[in-house]
């Protein structure tokens, strides 16, 4: 297949989870069902939080920017699928497509780097609770945000640039059900040795970068808990970090599973349904994580 210019690419295919006609409804209903969970309930954590003046606190500050983050991060990808479904075509623009994978990116990666905050946040709050409020004042948590959304924005804008420089063939049929970046790269006809360079290089980067941050310091709020007297300081203690932790345990793992088993098969459908773990079902559980497992989230809900 010859290369054609990037110019004259108007459009690319999503081949979705399945191609088989008869399973397309079901998709459809399972997929709307779980957008309109997900989009409801981190949207009553953000009402709650802003709310109530007990929930005023950089720790919940933190829950309802990651909530906020959730709802877009499955807008990005969830709305465009369910519309083609129902208008039974696999077609996206270049510019929607280049556009979807920009914002994916972002969202993923500013997921990544609010998870890590968070658990700076409660590292703070338990090994130095005494200086807690002084160092974890209100400029410090909005600066902590602007960095790490100002860091995803520039992440995703390098490597929109980086798919800009790519010719294409005249099969751009894309075996997922958004333009997920490395399976656009993966079907361009061009060189993408740098491309793939600086996937890998970023995703080490900014991937194992944080998850260190996160252990360093649950390894040492491990080390204070154990270290308080009582029974009791130690499960209240505890209980500050169960939800988070539970978070990041399902973001991560999620993550490197679906990666892992990525690499492992050579099916771009089995990947593509893998991936929905992480995409979908994760932002869809963690307002129902942090409800259940958090008491002050529990009374603000009751009230609003």
């Amino acid at each position: 297949m010859e290369p054609v210019n990037l110019t004259q690419i108007s459009e690319f295919l999503l081949l979705g989870i399945s191609e088989k006609p008869e399973l397309q409804p079901l998709i459809f209903g399972l997929f709307l069902s779980m957008y309109l969970v997900t989009v409801l309930g981190n949207l009553l954590i953000i009402l709650a939080v802003s709310s109530d003046s007990n929930l005023h606190t950089p720790m919940y500050f933190f829950l309802s920017n990651l909530s906020l983050v959730d709802i877009c991060f499955t807008s990005t990808t969830i709305p465009k699928m369910l519309g083609n479904i129902q208008t039974q075509s696999k077609v996206i623009t270049y510019a929607g497509c280049i556009t979807q994978m920009y914002f994916y990116t972002f969202f993923a990666v500013l997921d990544n780097f609010i998870l890590t905050v968070m658990a700076y946040d409660r590292f703070v709050a338990i090994c130095h609770p005494l200086h807690y409020t002084v160092i974890m004042n209100p400029q410090l948590c909005r600066l902590l945000v602007l960095v790490s959304s100002s860091m995803s924005a520039l992440h995703s804008l390098l490597h929109s640039l980086m798919v800009l420089r790519l010719t294409f063939c005249s099969d751009l049929e894309i075996p997922h059900f958004f333009c997920e970046l490395n399976q656009v790269v993966h079907i361009a006809c061009s060189d993408t040795f740098l491309n793939s360079l600086m996937i890998n290089c970023l995703t080490v980067l900014l991937g194992g970068g944080p998850l260190a941050g996160i252990l360093y310091s649950y390894s040492r709020i491990l080390s204070s808990i154990c270290a308080i007297p009582s029974a009791q300081g130690k499960y209240k203690a505890f209980s500050t970090c169960a939800s988070h932790l539970s978070v990041v345990s399902l973001f991560y793992g999620t993550s490197l599973g679906v990666y892992l088993s990525s690499a492992a098969t050579q099916n771009s459908h089995s990947s593509a349904t893998a991936s929905v773990i992480y995409t979908v079902v994760t932002p869809m559980l963690n307002p129902f994580i942090y409800s259940l497992r958090n008491n002050d989230i529990k009374r603000a809900l009751e009230r609003l």
